[in-house]
Protein backbone atom coordinates (compact mmCIF):
# COMPACT_ATOMS: atom_id res chain seq x y z
CA UNK A 1 0.00 0.00 0.00
CA UNK A 2 0.91 3.77 -0.57
CA UNK A 3 0.01 5.34 2.71
CA UNK A 4 1.21 8.28 4.67
CA UNK A 5 -0.56 7.53 8.75
CA UNK A 6 -0.67 10.36 11.53
CA UNK A 7 1.62 13.06 8.97
CA UNK A 8 1.46 16.46 10.33
CA UNK A 9 2.61 19.68 8.07
CA UNK A 10 2.42 23.46 8.88
CA UNK A 11 3.95 26.71 7.37
CA UNK A 12 3.87 28.76 9.83
CA UNK A 13 0.64 29.13 11.40
CA UNK A 14 -1.22 27.25 8.77
CA UNK A 15 -1.68 23.76 9.58
CA UNK A 16 -1.97 21.69 6.27
CA UNK A 17 -1.97 18.03 7.58
CA UNK A 18 -3.06 17.53 10.92
CA UNK A 19 -2.42 13.60 12.00
CA UNK A 20 -3.95 13.25 8.76
CA UNK A 21 -4.04 9.82 6.83
CA UNK A 22 -4.27 8.00 3.67
CA UNK A 23 -3.59 4.25 2.14
CA UNK A 24 -4.17 3.23 -1.39
CA UNK A 25 -3.52 0.50 -3.62
CA UNK A 26 -0.17 0.15 -5.15
CA UNK A 27 -1.78 -0.16 -8.32
CA UNK A 28 -4.03 1.56 -10.76
CA UNK A 29 -4.58 5.47 -10.91
CA UNK A 30 -5.75 7.20 -7.64
CA UNK A 31 -7.42 10.47 -8.10
CA UNK A 32 -7.25 13.03 -5.28
CA UNK A 33 -10.67 15.56 -5.65
CA UNK A 34 -11.14 18.37 -3.38
CA UNK A 35 -11.06 22.35 -3.47
CA UNK A 36 -7.81 24.47 -4.23
CA UNK A 37 -5.70 25.44 -1.37
CA UNK A 38 -7.20 22.19 0.66
CA UNK A 39 -3.70 20.30 0.79
CA UNK A 40 -3.93 18.20 -2.16
CA UNK A 41 -0.55 19.31 -3.42
CA UNK A 42 1.22 19.15 -0.17
CA UNK A 43 0.22 15.70 0.01
CA UNK A 44 1.73 14.77 -3.19
CA UNK A 45 5.15 16.69 -2.61
CA UNK A 46 4.67 14.63 1.27
CA UNK A 47 4.72 11.59 -1.63
CA UNK A 48 7.50 12.35 -3.50
CA UNK A 49 9.76 13.09 -0.13
CA UNK A 50 9.63 16.62 -1.42
CA UNK A 51 7.57 17.81 1.87
CA UNK A 52 9.21 17.07 5.54
CA UNK A 53 6.91 16.38 8.46
CA UNK A 54 6.86 17.03 11.73
CA UNK A 55 5.20 13.67 12.57
CA UNK A 56 4.11 10.39 11.28
CA UNK A 57 5.72 8.15 8.68
CA UNK A 58 4.95 8.18 4.39
CA UNK A 59 5.18 4.29 2.89
CA UNK A 60 6.02 4.78 -0.90
CA UNK A 61 7.62 2.78 -3.47
CA UNK A 62 10.90 3.76 -4.66
CA UNK A 63 11.93 6.99 -6.44
CA UNK A 64 8.88 8.45 -6.95
CA UNK A 65 8.20 11.11 -9.95
CA UNK A 66 6.25 14.34 -9.16
CA UNK A 67 4.46 16.56 -12.35
CA UNK A 68 4.56 19.83 -10.79
CA UNK A 69 1.54 22.18 -11.26
CA UNK A 70 3.97 24.90 -13.06
CA UNK A 71 5.69 23.01 -16.41
CA UNK A 72 9.00 24.42 -15.38
CA UNK A 73 10.47 24.39 -19.00
CA UNK A 74 13.62 25.53 -19.87
CA UNK A 75 12.67 27.85 -22.76
CA UNK A 76 16.71 27.37 -24.10
CA UNK A 77 15.83 23.75 -24.77
CA UNK A 78 14.17 22.05 -27.59
CA UNK A 79 11.08 20.00 -26.85
CA UNK A 80 12.78 16.77 -27.42
CA UNK A 81 16.03 17.96 -25.55
CA UNK A 82 13.61 18.29 -22.32
CA UNK A 83 13.30 14.50 -22.45
CA UNK A 84 16.75 13.56 -23.48
CA UNK A 85 18.00 15.50 -20.61
CA UNK A 86 16.64 13.20 -18.28
CA UNK A 87 17.28 10.24 -19.82
CA UNK A 88 20.25 7.71 -19.02
CA UNK A 89 22.57 7.35 -21.71
CA UNK A 90 21.75 4.07 -22.51
CA UNK A 91 17.53 5.29 -23.15
CA UNK A 92 18.44 8.19 -25.25
CA UNK A 93 16.43 6.13 -28.20
CA UNK A 94 13.63 6.80 -26.11
CA UNK A 95 12.44 10.09 -26.82
CA UNK A 96 9.88 9.89 -29.79
CA UNK A 97 8.16 7.34 -27.06
CA UNK A 98 7.25 9.70 -24.60
CA UNK A 99 6.34 12.49 -27.31
CA UNK A 100 4.02 9.86 -29.45
CA UNK A 101 2.69 9.13 -25.54
CA UNK A 102 1.82 12.98 -25.06
CA UNK A 103 0.60 13.43 -28.50
CA UNK A 104 3.33 15.93 -29.51
CA UNK A 105 4.99 14.36 -32.30
CA UNK A 106 7.10 16.26 -34.67
CA UNK A 107 8.01 18.75 -32.13
CA UNK A 108 10.81 17.87 -31.30
CA UNK A 109 13.10 20.51 -32.67
CA UNK A 110 10.62 23.20 -31.63
CA UNK A 111 11.02 25.27 -28.13
CA UNK A 112 8.43 25.72 -25.27
CA UNK A 113 7.99 29.41 -26.86
CA UNK A 114 6.32 27.52 -30.25
CA UNK A 115 4.09 25.30 -27.85
CA UNK A 116 0.45 26.24 -26.83
CA UNK A 117 -0.57 25.47 -23.02
CA UNK A 118 -1.67 22.44 -23.94
CA UNK A 119 1.09 21.20 -25.38
CA UNK A 120 3.78 22.74 -22.86
CA UNK A 121 1.52 20.90 -20.09
CA UNK A 122 1.78 17.55 -22.49
CA UNK A 123 5.96 18.16 -22.54
CA UNK A 124 5.69 18.67 -19.08
CA UNK A 125 3.99 15.09 -18.69
CA UNK A 126 6.11 13.44 -21.26
CA UNK A 127 9.19 14.60 -19.33
CA UNK A 128 8.21 13.51 -15.96
CA UNK A 129 7.15 9.75 -17.16
CA UNK A 130 10.62 9.63 -18.85
CA UNK A 131 12.37 10.38 -15.75
CA UNK A 132 11.48 6.59 -14.73
CA UNK A 133 10.72 5.68 -11.28
CA UNK A 134 8.08 3.22 -8.87
CA UNK A 135 5.38 5.94 -8.53
CA UNK A 136 3.73 8.46 -10.76
CA UNK A 137 2.64 11.59 -8.84
CA UNK A 138 0.73 14.27 -11.22
CA UNK A 139 -0.27 17.53 -9.77
CA UNK A 140 -3.38 18.94 -12.49
CA UNK A 141 -2.09 16.75 -15.42
CA UNK A 142 -4.01 17.80 -17.87
CA UNK A 143 -4.44 21.74 -17.62
CA UNK A 144 -5.16 23.28 -20.85
CA UNK A 145 -5.40 20.00 -22.49
CA UNK A 146 -9.34 19.15 -24.16
CA UNK A 147 -11.19 16.11 -22.89
CA UNK A 148 -10.54 13.55 -25.64
CA UNK A 149 -7.15 14.07 -25.56
CA UNK A 150 -6.64 13.76 -22.12
CA UNK A 151 -8.26 10.71 -22.19
CA UNK A 152 -6.24 9.43 -24.89
CA UNK A 153 -2.98 10.29 -22.74
CA UNK A 154 -4.40 8.52 -19.38
CA UNK A 155 -5.01 5.13 -21.09
CA UNK A 156 -1.44 5.30 -22.34
CA UNK A 157 -0.27 6.23 -18.61
CA UNK A 158 -2.25 3.22 -16.92
CA UNK A 159 -0.15 0.76 -19.44
CA UNK A 160 2.97 2.15 -18.41
CA UNK A 161 1.43 -0.26 -14.87
CA UNK A 162 3.04 2.11 -12.22
CA UNK A 163 0.69 3.27 -9.41
CA UNK A 164 -0.20 6.62 -10.41
CA UNK A 165 -1.75 9.52 -7.81
CA UNK A 166 -3.24 12.16 -9.36
CA UNK A 167 -5.25 15.35 -8.57
CA UNK A 168 -7.50 17.27 -10.82
CA UNK A 169 -10.42 19.52 -11.13
CA UNK A 170 -11.54 18.06 -14.26
CA UNK A 171 -14.53 16.16 -13.75
CA UNK A 172 -13.74 13.93 -17.11
CA UNK A 173 -10.16 13.18 -15.77
CA UNK A 174 -11.31 11.94 -12.61
CA UNK A 175 -13.74 10.11 -13.88
CA UNK A 176 -11.24 8.28 -15.61
CA UNK A 177 -9.60 7.24 -12.45
CA UNK A 178 -9.98 3.90 -10.80
CA UNK A 179 -10.95 5.51 -7.25
CA UNK A 180 -11.86 8.94 -6.62
CA UNK A 181 -10.46 10.40 -2.68
CA UNK A 182 -12.85 13.53 -2.06
CA UNK A 183 -11.26 15.45 0.04
CA UNK A 184 -11.56 19.10 1.72
CA UNK A 185 -9.36 21.58 3.97
CA UNK A 186 -7.10 22.69 4.93
CA UNK A 187 -6.12 20.73 7.45
CA UNK A 188 -6.55 18.22 4.74
CA UNK A 189 -9.53 15.66 5.32
CA UNK A 190 -11.03 12.81 3.51
CA UNK A 191 -15.06 13.64 3.54
CA UNK A 192 -17.74 11.43 4.14
CA UNK A 193 -19.95 12.32 0.99
CA UNK A 194 -19.05 8.89 -0.70
CA UNK A 195 -18.83 5.31 0.50
CA UNK A 196 -16.01 4.08 2.44
CA UNK A 197 -14.76 7.49 4.33
CA UNK A 198 -14.71 9.37 0.32
CA UNK A 199 -12.56 5.78 -1.63
CA UNK A 200 -14.66 5.52 -4.61
CA UNK A 201 -13.82 3.17 -7.14
CA UNK A 202 -15.01 3.90 -10.51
Amino acid sequence: MISVRNITVRFEEKQVLDRFSLEVPEEGITALSGPSGCGKTTLLRVLAGLQPVEAGTVTTPPEPVILFQENRLLPWRTVGQHITDVLPRDRRGEVSRWLALAELEGEERNYPAALSGGMGRRLALARTLACGGGLILLDEPFAGVDAPRAARILARVRSLGLPVVLSSHERETVELCDRVIHLDGPPLRITDDTENGGLRSC
